[in-house]
């Protein structure tokens, strides 16, 4: 699971004062604040507002975390999600009272949908304001934000006293690193955040703790399937990045010979230039690596930390649910049996289950060697010849694109990914090499996410080079963000895939209908390169074959935020065969 880390703690002296009830009080959004701080909170993003004001204050006084001014409050939640995929600790947002709120719910819903842990704090009016009708108000008299924010967070509340504070606090921190990663909404009204209450701050280890639970008897079944399997298979899931357990998955991998494929979400959590890598297992992936999962190339299929969703199992393809075996692993128990029927189920977190499968498949081959001889070396399916289709002459080709991408990135480059044709793309034709390098929401799969959210991730790892991989449809929803990075000096180099619109519902449009109506191309091209020197950003143009790799390390070098706009064919049809494919069936069924 995503953790964060304790860096402050109360002093020996505050202690013995809390312990001999003392009495010290503090303004509660202080309080507020130093619980964040003890996390090892770093940047707050979102945009001021009367309501908020106070914490704008208290930022500026305690001088400890940094508020990073967005563009749209939708943008922040972006960006907090970002710097949790990043860094492993929680993210922050916040906003002011009514819109504020509301322009931030589809990225806390990205942030649910992917099990991402943020805190959004949002204002509200004074309490004794509440039905008048007050300014923006959102009580539950009004437009309820609590009430809203409640299908999207794992919790939803307000804080209903300045007293409550601290109990509120603790309580969203454990729920939001606790089990399952996810969001959590605390909404503080106005009135109560410079109320004195006692300074009650309590180390992070003395109300939430970190839960490494297995079923042994569970374990051991697992492991004697596996053993017994003649072409086992493991498909990894974003369950392993949010338990950060690249490494017993590696370990198993490579100690019993066992080939792994990985959803798209979870995309480099096993790296696709080892061996034993399969690649990723999605409707817009390679064809042969379907069949090696879902075939009867593979008779026992371990999957990790997904629920097997349409995109995550190739629209439920029905071929999984007859393996010999199949085993299961999460962290919540509802998720496992959920889209297909389970031999095996092991409730845990995805790194202890995992290693201790190995520990336990270690100890069954050394008492039995000759009941588990060593397995013979999987046969693959063949790496498929990728032809470019690309020349000198004509519009430049995303395949191409993607190629001199790889080429030009470091191997530990982040790479924020976004919705729309170039996701498709990036699937199959952009390799990782590393894990914790590939970010894309995919539960939601809300455009304009990576323009924002790279911001955070740049700011979560400010040694690495962070590049974020957007379509121009999807640069117009948040492209704005470009002037947050600028206005922060956070270096990030936004690749902008620019054929003139929504690509993907285009070709839908063209696939389903035979081009009957169109209504997602622009009438006239978006002037990327205009927009990014508006807002103060270093801008290039790509329009031909081996110009992205040389602009690229220009833009790097530059260390500072930029932005490339790349020309591309509109009629190069993208891999989305499957999932037109998938969208007819449905259809007719209707």
């Amino acid at each position: 699971m995503l953790l964060s880390k304790a860096v402050t703690l109360p002093s020996a002296d505050q202690g013995a004062q809390m312990r001999a009830g003392e009495s010290s009080t503090v303004p509660a959004v202080r309080l507020l604040l130093r619980y964040l701080e003890q996390e090892g909170v770093e940047y707050i993003f979102g945009i001021p507002g009367g309501p908020i004001i106070a914490l704008y204050e208290a930022l500026y006084d305690r001088g400890v975390i940094k508020p990073i001014l967005t563009k749209h409050e939708a943008g922040a939640a972006f960006m907090a999600d970002g710097y949790a995929r990043v860094s492993g600790r929680i993210g922050v947002c916040c906003t002011t009272t009514g819109p504020g709120a509301t322009n931030a719910l589809t990225g806390v819903a990205v942030a649910y949908a992917d099990h991402i842990p943020i805190l959004v704090l949002t204002a509200q009016v004074p309490t004794h304001h509440f039905g008048k009708g007050a300014f923006q108000e959102s009580s539950p008299e009004s437009v309820d934000t609590v009430a809203l924010y409640r299908p999207v967070t794992k919790w939803s509340t307000m804080i209903q006293h300045p007293d409550s504070t601290a109990f509120t606090m603790r309580k969203a921190l454990r729920l939001m690193t606790g089990g399952r990663p996810g969001p959590v909404h605390i909404n503080l009204p106005c009135n109560f955040a410079t109320q004195p209450v006692l300074d009650e701050l309590l180390p992070s280890a003395k109300f939430r703790f970190d839960g490494h639970v297995f079923d042994r008897a569970a374990v051991k079944e697992a492991a004697a399937r596996m053993l017994g399997a003649r072409r086992p298979v493991m498909l990894a899931g974003h369950g392993v990045n949010l338990g950060r357990a690249w490494g017993p998955l590696k370990e198993l991998a490579e100690r019993f010979r066992i080939p792994v494929a990985t959803t798209f979400k979870a995309k480099g959590a096993f790296p696709e230039d080892h061996p034993l890598s399969l690649g990723v297992f999605c409707q817009s992936g390679e064809p042969s690596i379907r069949e090696y999962v879902a075939g009867t190339q593979s008779d026992a299929l371990l999957v990790i930390g997904t629920s097997l969703g349409e995109v995550s199992s190739c629209g439920w393809d029905a071929r999984l649910s007859r393996k010999k075996s199949f085993l299961q692993i999460d962290i919540d128990q509802d998720e496992i049996g959920k889209n297909f029927p389970v031999d095996v189920a092991l409730v845990g977190d995805a790194s202890t289950v995992l290693s201790e499968l190995r520990f336990q498949m270690e100890r069954e081959t050394h008492k039995a060697p000759d009941v588990y001889p060593r397995r013979p070396e999987p046969a693959l399916p063949a790496p498929v010849e990728i032809d470019d289709e690309e020349s000198s002459q004509g519009p430049l080709k995303p395949r191409a694109v993607l190629r001199e991408l790889r080429e030009s990135l470091p191997r530990d480059a982040a790479l924020f990914v976004d919705n729309g044709t170039i996701r498709t793309w990036a699937g199959r034709y952009f390799p990782v090499h590393r894990e914790g390098c590939f970010f894309v929401n995919m539960g939601m799969a809300s455009m304009g996410y990576a323009v924002a959210g790279s911001i955070g991730g740049k700011l979560a790892a400010p040694e690495r080079p962070v590049v974020a991989l957007v379509g121009d449809a999807a640069f117009a929803m948040n492209g704005m963000e470009v002037h947050t990075a600028v206005e922060h000096d956070v270096p990030v180099v936004w690749v902008v895939i620019n054929n003139g619109g929504h690509g993907m519902i285009y070709h839908g449009e063209r696939m389903l209908y035979n081009g009957k109506f169109v209504s997602s191309i622009f009438r006239s091209r978006l002037e990327i390169v205009k927009i990014a020197e508006a807002m103060g950003a270093a801008s290039f143009l790509v329009e031909r074959p081996g110009e992205l790799g040389p602009v690229l390390r220009q833009a790097l070098a530059l260390k500072g935020p930029c932005v490339v706009e790349v020309a591309v064919d509109l009629h190069a049809v993208p891999p989305m065969g499957a999932r037109v494919q998938a969208i007819q069936k449905e259809l007719a069924a209707a």
